[in-house]
C-alpha cells in the first residue's frame, strides 16, 4: 500500500506551537508541517502559514509534488499550487510513478490526468492510474478485482488518453489489464487499424507536454583540418540560472567530416555529487546542427547555484567547436552564467569548445 510522510494527521491545535506565538520561533519538520499550516490556517496565524508554505515549496521533490498539489488546493495556495505543476508537468513520470500520489483525493487525480502539459507517455498516466485504483480499494476496504477498480476510478478512466498510446503499447498494456470491458478493447483495436473507425469514449487528442527551451552559449561555429577532436576526454562547463528550471539534456556538436555515429555519456553535477547521467548515441549529419542528447529524466535545477555538466564521446573524432562563447545568456525569462570548469580535460570552456546548448523546460 502507498504510504508518505506528507499525510495531514493529528489534532490541528497541538501542531500550533506556543513558542511561535511569543517568540516567532519555530522549527518546521516535513512529518508535521501540513498540520501545522492547518492549524496556522485554522487559527489565523499568516505569519506561520507563510513559513509553512515557503518551507513545502523548498521541500518540492516529484515524489511529493502531487501530495503537496492535492493539500495547496485544499489550503488554497495558489503559488505553491503553481510550483507544484512546474514539478509535476517537468518530472511527469516520476511524480505519477511516486507513492505519493497514490494518496491523493479523487478530484486531484482527475485535474491531474486532464493536464494537457503533462511531460510523458500516455502509458504511464494508465499504469498510475491503475496504481491509483488499488490503493483506494485498499483504503474502502474493497477486494482489488478490475469490476472494483472501474467503480473507485468512475470518470477518471475516461479521462486518460488511451488512443494516443501506440497500438504497441495498447497491445501489451491497457488491453491486457481486464480493466476495459471487451467492447471497449474491441472498438480500440478497431480504432488503430480500421478505415471506418468507431466511436471511442476516451479522449484522441495527444498531450501538448512542454516545449523544450535551448539555451546557445556560443555566438558562431567553426571547423579546421585536425582543430578539434573529442578523443574520449571529458568536455564539461559550469553554469547557473537566476530561477528556478528543468535540466532535460545537452545539443552536442557532432563529426565535421560527413556523417557519423557517436557513443556518449553526458552527466550532470552538483558539488561533485552526479544527479543524473546517461549513456546513448546519436548520428550526425556533417552538419554543425547541434544533436540533442537527453536524460532519462529532467532534473531539477536550483536557482543561484553552480551545477556542472559534462560530455564524453567516442566517435570520429573531428568535429566542429563552438566560438565567441558568452559568459551569461539570457533564454526568454531564465538567464544563464557560464564558468570553466575543472572536470573538462579537452579543451571545452566558456570562450570556445563543446556542449553548446543546454536544453530545458521553465
Amino acid at each position: 500500500m502507498c504510504t508518505s510522510s506528507w499525510a495531514l494527521r493529528g489534532h490541528p491545535r497541538k501542531f500550533l506551537p506556543t513558542r511561535y506565538m511569543y517568540s516567532d520561533e519555530i522549527d518546521l519538520e516535513a512529518d508535521t508541517v501540513l498540520a501545522t499550516l492547518y492549524a496556522a490556517k485554522k487559527y489565523i496565524v499568516p505569519a506561520l502559514a507563510k513559513a509553512c508554505v515557503n518551507f513545502l515549496e523548498t521541500s518540492l521533490e516529484a515524489k511529493n509534488a502531487c501530495v503537496l498539489l492535492s493539500q495547496s488546493r485544499l489550503f488554497e495556495e495558489p503559488e505553491l499550487t503553481q510550483r507544484c505543476w512546474e514539478v509535476i508537468d517537468a518530472q511527469a513520470e516520476m511524480a505519477l510513478k511516486s507513492e505519493g500520489f497514490c494518496e491523493i483525493d479523487q478530484q486531484t487525480l482527475e485535474i491531474i490526468v486532464t493536464r494537457e502539459a503533462l511531460n510523458t507517455k500516455e502509458v504511464v498516466v494508465f499504469e498510475a492510474v491503475l496504481n491509483w485504483a488499488e490503493a483506494e480499494c485498499k483504503r474502502q476496504g474493497l477486494p482489488v478485482t478490475p469490476r472494483n477498480k472501474r467503480n473507485v476510478l468512475g470518470k477518471a478512466l475516461y479521462l486518460v488518453r488511451i488512443p494516443t498510446m501506440t497500438l504497441e503499447e495498447f497491445a501489451n498494456g491497457a488491453a491486457q489489464s481486464d480493466i476495459l470491458t471487451l467492447e471497449e478493447t474491441h472498438n480500440i483495436f478497431l480504432w488503430y487499424t480500421a478505415a471506418n473507425k468507431p466511436k471511442l469514449e476516451f479522449p484522441l487528442t495527444k498531450r501538448k507536454g512542454l516545449v523544450p527551451q535551448r539555451c546557445h552559449r556560443f555566438q558562431s561555429s567553426a571547423y579546421r583540418s585536425n582543430q578539434w577532436r573529442y578523443r574520449g576526454r571529458c568536455d564539461s562547463i559550469q553554469f547557473a540560472v537566476d530561477k528556478r528550471i528543468f535540466i532535460a539534456g545537452l545539443g552536442l556538436y557532432g563529426s565535421s567530416c560527413g556523417k557519423a555515429e557517436y557513443s556518449v555519456k553526458i552527466e550532470l553535477k552538483r558539488l561533485g555529487v552526479v544527479l543524473a547521467q546517461n549513456l546513448t548515441k546519436f548520428t550526425s549529419d556533417g552538419s554543425s546542427n547541434t544533436f540533442s542528447v537527453w536524460f532519462e529524466h529532467p532534473v531539477q535545477i536550483e536557482q543561484d547555484t553552480f551545477y556542472n555538466v559534462s560530455a564524453i564521446l567516442d566517435g570520429n573524432e573531428l568535429s566542429y567547436f563552438g566560438q565567441e562563447g558568452m559568459t551569461e545568456v539570457q533564454c526568454g525569462k531564465v538567464t544563464f552564467q557560464f564558468q570553466c570548469s575543472s572536470d573538462s580535460t579537452n579543451g571545452t570552456g566558456v570562450q570556445g569548445g563543446q556542449i553548446p546548448e543546454l536544453i530545458f523546460y521553465a
